[in-house]
């Protein structure tokens, strides 16, 4: 991974190998960032997904791999119970264009990946909604 901060943004750059959500989210450990949101793209060769079934409240994920080019991801961060929380969404695309997207777990950098994060001076808190079965901002 690389990196170069402008002000209170930074651009970032996964290499080959690279896992995204964990090397992203170690990054803004590093880097103190307690809330903002992510942007990227780049190709992956595996990618986990996931989907939320409100009536169940869970979580049902699928793996996908082979060569994938990310068409979006974007997210946010924030903090919860004081560690580092990110909320990322992905849609990736295969060799033939179909098209794959939901809550990004994890993937894999075949080639590079390209994000954008912006900081926002802040703290915005996360706890569990045994209501709704997820993880929510709390703004006490």
């Amino acid at each position: 991974m690389k990196f170069k901060q402008f002000n209170d943004k930074y651009v970032v750059r996964l290499d080959k190998n690279e896992e995204v959500v964990d090397t992203l989210k170690k990054f803004c450990q590093e880097q103190k960032i307690t809330l903002g949101w992510i942007s990227g793209i780049g190709a992956v060769n595996r990618a986990t997904i996931g989907l939320f079934e409100t009536a169940k409240k869970e979580y049902h994920a699928r793996e996908l791999t082979g060569d994938m080019e990310i068409s979006s991801l974007s997210g946010n961060i924030s903090t919860m119970k004081g560690d580092t929380y990110l909320h990322l969404h992905i849609c990736v695309s295969d060799k033939d264009n179909n098209t794959y997207g939901g809550h990004l777990n994890a993937a894999t950098i075949s080639a590079t990946g390209e994000f954008v994060i912006g900081v926002i001076d802040g703290v915005v808190e996360r706890e569990f909604s045994s209501e709704i079965g997820l993880n929510l901002y709390q703004f006490n």
